[in-house]
């Protein structure tokens, strides 16, 4: 139940943040949208714990930073 709520939380914050990314670069939002999966993925992974939602955000952003480069 509670990875179910923390997926569905994250989500919603991925879904209403790429609203605000409409005047960022391709890469810019790229780089927020990995970092917002990898934080989500982080979180379901570890349990909730908050060195994998940071681990995991980190390593998101650079993947999403690196996507077409």
């Amino acid at each position: 139940m509670t990875i179910r709520l923390v997926s569905t939380i994250g989500l919603s914050v991925l879904a209403l943040s790429m609203a605000a990314c409409s005047g960022m670069s391709t890469r810019d939002t790229n780089t927020a949208a990995g970092a917002a999966i990898g934080g989500v993925a982080g979180a379901v992974l570890t349990g909730g714990s908050a060195a994998g939602t940071v681990g995991g955000a980190a390593v998101g952003g650079v993947i999403g930073n690196q996507v077409k480069k």
